[in-house]
């Protein structure tokens, strides 16, 4: 892999809206065709856009604009509107359809500034902080050119296979068209100069710019999840069916606990597991360390590492027609077919009086099981004798592929270096200097 002469500069996608966007100017901006904008209030709909594109660039690098009523984790337990505050140029465009795109251009390391803090605390550990800003940077670099590798798209039908209806498919990249990421938790939480506020946070960035994973003379794509729930699981678990070796099925902590067994894609041993709280770096209660590590919302999530939700018979069929329009009747059972490596199910069997299917793959069982998002697909379910309701138990909070960032921040607070935390995750990476 070669290095590069500069940072490369990153477009963002903030939001979209239909009823059209309201922002402020901090400071002059200056448009393409060389009109100059105040600081002030604007606001424009779909039909006020004269052009294909309005791109204002800042006049001076103080310069900042306040986006309005910004959804934060859409579709997720914390969904949210937030106004913030960005450097750098700002697009507005039409999708074609009806509703205005925003979009941030800015340089990576300023990016990656906002990134860590927030996806984690800035008050979070340093070393934790450094793991972090590597991993992002890496993440992020490999969803662009020229280091964007082809991806295989997921089939959004359904499809018949094996004698039975089946909807497999995953959500990455390949739905972003517009921009390179997005700002929110299906790319990386991207919240601009409003959370990158903390001194040691540039610093860190600073002490890192340029610092990336690679393997293979490859960069990483460097996937990382909120809790693992114990155990990380590979790429192919939760998007194509294709492995990165440097994300692999590993336990979170420093040995093995004898009084488990593995592997957990066996059903039997994902029930012992997900059915008890291991020792593992995630499994923590300590309030005073997710206090310094979580934004304020995730602080509201106070059982991601092991979890469970009862679904009532009516509300789950509700839930199964909305979220994949299917009518499956009485739903007798959820089965999973298929686990990974840190239990979560890959393929689950959903068997109705009317019609029977499997879905997968992960994100898309957390979403047709939950009015949002369930924690994560790491669960065993339970049923009375009637199947009025289904009980599942869980564990984990996200995807699991990767890093575990409460685990990382618990590495970081009993003295593990960014360089050991990283070494734990990514098996087989290493680090390398792409640009200064």
């Amino acid at each position: 892999m070669k290095q590069i002469e500069m940072q490369p500069v990153v477009s963002v996608g903030l939001m979209s809206a239909a009823q059209g966007v309201k922002f402020e100017l901090r400071g002059e901006f200056v448009a393409a065709n060389g009109d100059r904008f105040n600081p002030g209030d604007y606001q424009y709909g779909a039909g006020k856009l004269k052009t294909a594109e309005l791109r204002l660039e800042p006049a001076s690098p103080s310069s900042t604009f306040v986006v309005c009523d910004v959804v934060i984790g859409v579709e997720f337990h914390w969904e949210r509107k937030q106004n913030q505050e960005f450097r750098g140029a700002l697009r507005i465009k039409p999708d074609g359809n009806g509703r205005l795109i925003v979009i941030n251009d800015v340089p990576v390391e300023s990016y990656l500034a906002s990134v860590i803090s927030s996806e984690m605390s800035a008050s979070a550990h340093p070393e934790l902080l450094k793991a972090h800003a590597i991993i992002s940077r890496s993440w992020l670099l490999a969803q662009i050119e020229p280091w964007k590798t082809p991806r295989r798209k997921p089939p959004f039908t359904i499809q018949e296979r094996n004698g039975e209806k089946q909807l497999i498919r995953w959500y990455d990249q390949e739905n972003h068209n517009e921009f390179d990421v997005c700002a929110d938790d299906h790319c990386q939480r991207y919240q601009g100069v409003t959370k990158a506020t903390s001194q040691k946070v540039n610093e860190v960035i600073r002490e890192t710019a340029g610092c990336v994973l690679a393997c293979d003379d490859e960069l990483c794509d460097t996937r990382f999840s909120k809790s693992c729930g114990g155990m990380t699981d590979r790429f192919s678990a939760a998007w194509e069916d294709v492995e990165k070796p440097y994300l692999s099925v590993l336990y979170d902590g420093e040995s093995f606990p004898s009084q488990f067994a593995l592997p957990l894609e066996q059903e039997a041993n994902a029930a012992d597991w997900i059915g008890n709280a291991p020792p593992a770096f995630c499994n923590t209660t300590d309030r005073t360390v997710l206090g310094k590590i979580l934004p304020d919302f995730d602080q509201e999530t106070a059982d991601f590492y092991r979890w469970r939700v009862t679904i009532e018979q009516d509300e789950l069929q509700a839930l199964l027609r909305r979220k994949l329009g299917v009518d499956f009747g009485f739903i007798r059972k959820l089965e999973p077919v298929e686990r990974g490596g840190s239990g979560r199910i890959v393929r689950l069997r959903i068997v109705g009086e009317r019609e029977t299917m499997v879905i997968g793959k992960e994100l898309e069982i957390r979403r047709a099981l939950s009015p949002s998002h369930l924690y994560s697909s790491a669960f065993v379910v339970e049923s009375d004798g009637q199947a009025s309701q289904f009980t599942l138990t869980g564990a984990g909070w996200g995807h699991g592929v990767g890093l575990c960032q409460i685990g990382a921040a618990l590495m970081a607070e009993r003295g593990y270096t960014y360089r050991q935390i990283l070494e734990h995750y990514y098996r087989g990476a290493g680090l390398f200097a792409l640009y200064e």
